[in-house]
């Protein structure tokens, strides 16, 4: 039995956590739709904070839910969706609380909302906050071509802090036209301009990413809740076949995050005086030890396209808050939706991509599966589950966001200890003086490939590049359906490769 002692009686503590998935495959498959995903995962983590579930349910005062993919863009939810998804999910749980707030796109947000909302407790403004978030793409590509699809559309009354999609900084017309509207496509441009600082050609750096999420698919073929619970070799995963079609290069298939999920997770938080008071049992009480919160320059303003510093400034916030270095450190769960988030705060905190502690609790993205916001919910849930069992340990989870944009870091641990502020906001003050390269939207005349990817639609190749022109150094965005440049892009390597390019309305040209 754990005590907390004369700790601060405001003091935050995670005291439930929950998951729920259905495979498509499965015999108990239902379709569910986002909503009663999320309200899954949230009687989980009522359930397993081990007091009366109807009585804490009753005590929460906020909600908060982690965006979901059919709602996180323009595009029109096919199945219907709730005008208010977190009340929705609050209602069907027996709560009535006074705060609804519905997050921001991205990776970074269920550990943002954790930090957020824990801050708030140790404030005295809230007492006890549920945050969930949920994805059932499964079902929509399940009932994509019945005759008879459900209707998940219902209006629910109450105040919502809608907070919007948040995409402000991530897109712009300019690198729209150049086909930069996927993420499969941006990260891999930036895992081709890490590769360029490895010196490594291309078959080498697909093996290294190979090698790297082999050990993340044999944990998720340990995990009851992953999508695709099979463990793959090294081989598997790097081999270009049917099954692992080429989806931008240097990705194959099953080196970028599942999307086809159907999943929910959710964690409860109370302040120490509430969690006494409803009887959550102490031996359930973790820690929020250190948090921060970073977001990275523009994608084309950053010098160096294949790292994001600020995410490493955050993990190293995160540590200083916790009192702790990363030799510390007992587990990771590292966003993994393709290779190069793991690779950057590896590279930034020294940390080997073998080291035996291993980095993913779930299984990863491309395994565990991921499809839009809300996988670092699971990975939290998971770090809580074995804080619990190896008290006085140190857990830490790294949540990344649009195009290595943003990232959130919690570092969790049964060990009673009082909140602490960080200083997330003095230190992107310090980011947002950092450098930046200029870029050319009207591009014209020679200039060398910094890096590239080749998109596949239907067949058709299109290359994308980011260059550098040579009468200045500016960067520059351009495509090419030019055969001979195609060839190399795919085939050869054309990093620092000499181009022409062209400037037309509809954006610049390049060719060899």
């Amino acid at each position: 039995m754990r005590r907390s002692g004369a700790i601060d009686p405001r003091t935050p503590v995670v005291v439930g956590v929950g998951q729920a998935a259905e495979r498509i495959d499965d015999a108990y498959y239902r379709g569910m739709s986002a909503v009663e995903l999320a309200t899954a995962g949230a009687r989980a983590a009522l359930e397993d904070c081990g007091a009366d579930a109807a009585k804490v349910a009753a005590a929460i005062d906020t909600v908060a839910g982690v965006r979901q993919f059919e709602i996180s863009g323009p595009a029109q939810a096919v199945l219907g969706k709730s005008n208010n998804y977190p009340r929705s999910v609050a209602n069907r749980i027996d709560a009535d609380p006074a705060r609804a707030i519905l997050e921001i796109v991205g990776g970074q947000g269920p550990q943002h909302l954790i930090t957020e909302l824990a801050g708030e407790i140790a404030a005295g403004r809230s007492e006890v906050a549920l945050i969930f978030g949920s994805d059932a793409t499964s079902t929509t590509r399940y009932f994509a071509n019945a005759d008879n699809k459900p209707d998940f559309s219902e209006t629910v009354e109450g105040s919502l802090e809608d907070r919007g999609h948040g995409l402000e900084g991530l897109i712009s017309r300019y690198t729209v036209i150049h086909g930069l509207v996927d993420a499969p496509t941006q990260y891999a441009l930036l895992e081709n301009a890490r590769r360029a600082g490895t010196g490594l050609g291309p078959a080498e750096y697909l093996r290294r990413m190979g090698e790297l999420f082999a050990p993340f698919s044999k944990v998720a073929a340990d995990n009851p809740f992953a999508a695709a619970p099979v463990q793959r070799s090294v081989e598997e995963l790097i081999t270009v076949t049917e099954s692992n079609r080429m989806i931008s290069d240097p990705y194959p298939r099953l080196l970028v995050a599942r999307d086809q999920v159907n999943q929910a997770a959710a964690a409860l938080l109370m302040s120490v005086e509430a969690a006494r008071e409803l009887g959550v049992p102490e031996d359930n009480w973790v820690y929020l030890h250190g948090h921060a919160d970073m977001a990275e320059q523009s994608l084309l303003d950053r010098p160096d396209l294949g790292h994001a510093p600020s995410a490493v400034m955050a993990v190293r916030e995160a540590l200083r808050v916790a009192g702790i270095g990363v030799d510390d450190v007992a587990t990771f769960d590292l966003y993994s939706c393709f290779p190069v988030p793991v690779f950057n705060i590896c590279d930034g905190m020294g940390i080997a991509t073998d080291d035996p502690r291993g980095l993913t609790l779930t299984g990863g993205l491309p395994f565990f599966g991921g499809a839009g916001n809300n996988y670092s919910m699971h990975g939290v849930a998971e770090t809580v589950a074995a804080m619990r069992s190896r008290p006085g340990e140190f857990g830490l989870v790294g949540a990344n966001g649009g195009i290595m944009s943003k990232y959130s870091v919690g570092i969790y641990s049964t060990t009673p200890v009082e909140w602490k502020p960080d200083r997330s906001a003095q230190l992107q003050a310090d980011v947002e003086e950092w450098p930046t390269v200029a870029v050319t939207e009207h591009a014209e005349g020679p200039g060398t490939v910094e890096t590239y990817t080749v998109r596949r639609d239907n067949g058709r190749l299109t290359g994308i590049i980011i260059g550098r022109l040579d009468a200045d150094n500016s960067r520059f965005l351009a495509t090419t359906e030019d055969d001979d440049l195609i060839a190399l892009l795919t085939d050869g390597d054309p990093l620092g490769q000499s181009v022409a390019v062209r400037s037309f309305d509809y954006g610049n040209r390049c060719s060899l």
